[in-house]
């Protein structure tokens, strides 16, 4: 697994040039576009790790993943998709258009923007603070690092900048789908947008969800039954409106985010995390992207 992870690496790393950072997001556009780190760690614990898999970032659209299991801990399956569908959506992440014309008002998923505020709503806290630090526990367990904690930078920036997520928020609350106050809700979503971490943390998790939940000793984390339903739900819908050419590509459940980052989870087998911030047009990294279909072609990881 090193070999072939360092050898795709250094082959697919000249594709940042195809690339940007994000810019809508004054913080981010400051990340080296030719950063790309990667690191894979299997079920039973063994890890690989490659290029600049200890650069730390802030993993953005990921959380989406992390928030949502937390609703579902936090609160009944049926009263979270009452108010959150789990279908693909054609729009961009950032979209309000589903949100109008979809017939029940909806967000389409829980890996979009407006499923993502919606979910803070069933995360349990009464304010921003308490919601975000239930996020960032499970964050950190999962990841076996207690030290994981949020880039105060990017969370302004992304609190100063965040007028659309704040029209999705007002819209929804407008139509009943939340009930919480929106600023609380804005709050926590763009602190744990903010979580940051490297490589090695995400894999970590990876490789927890692709376990059903425990770890490599056994500990159970997350019951099977949410993990399952988290997975299929980024298999579905975690690569933004490019999800179905993905899905035949690459065949593993993952999720982006504009920071540069994947999570990929391939159930029974690995968790894998990688940073690489030039991101296509879709607002997902070129480079990981790149790297997720060679390892899926050459170890057969797709689930379909």
């Amino acid at each position: 697994m090193q070999e072939l992870l360092d050898r795709e690496r250094t082959a697919l790393a000249p594709l940042a040039k195809e690339g940007k950072t994000a810019s809508y997001i004054p913080a981010l556009q400051k990340a080296n576009p030719r950063a790309f780190g990667a690191c894979v760690i299997e079920t039973d614990g063994t890890c690989a790790k490659s290029g600049d898999y200890r650069e730390r970032f802030t993993i953005q659209s990921i959380s989406k993943v992390l928030s949502f299991i937390c609703c579902l801990l936090d609160t009944p399956a049926k009263q979270v998709f009452e108010k959150i569908s789990v279908e693909s959506s054609p729009a961009a992440f950032n979209a309000i258009a589903d949100l109008e014309t979809h017939e029940t008002k909806k967000p389409l998923n829980p890996m979009i923007n407006a499923g993502a505020i919606a979910c803070m709503d069933f995360v349990a806290g009464d304010t921003a603070e308490e919601k975000f630090e239930r996020v960032q526990a499970l964050t950190r367990t999962l990841a076996k690092n207690p030290a994981i904690g949020h880039n105060e930078e990017v969370f302004r920036s992304e609190r100063q900048s965040g007028d659309r997520n704040r029209s999705l928020a007002y819209y929804m609350k407008s139509t009943g789908i939340i009930t919480g106050e929106v600023d609380t809700l804005l709050d926590a979503y763009f602190r744990v947008c903010a979580l940051e971490m490297t490589c090695e943390d995400l894999a970590q998790i990876g490789a927890v969800l692709a376990g059903d939940g425990k770890s490599a000793s056994g500990e159970e984390f997350v019951p099977a039954p949410i993990v399952k339903t988290a997975r299929t739900v980024m298999a579905l819908c975690g690569m933004y409106n490019e999800s179905g050419r993905y899905a035949i590509q690459v065949g593993v459940p993952s999720k982006s985010g504009v920071g540069g980052g994947i999570l990929a989870v391939v159930p029974n087998k690995m968790g894998i995390g990688i940073f690489a911030p030039a991101l296509n047009e879709y607002g997902s990294s070129v480079c990981g992207i790149a790297l997720m279909g060679a390892l899926s072609r050459q170890l057969g990881l797709s689930v379909f």
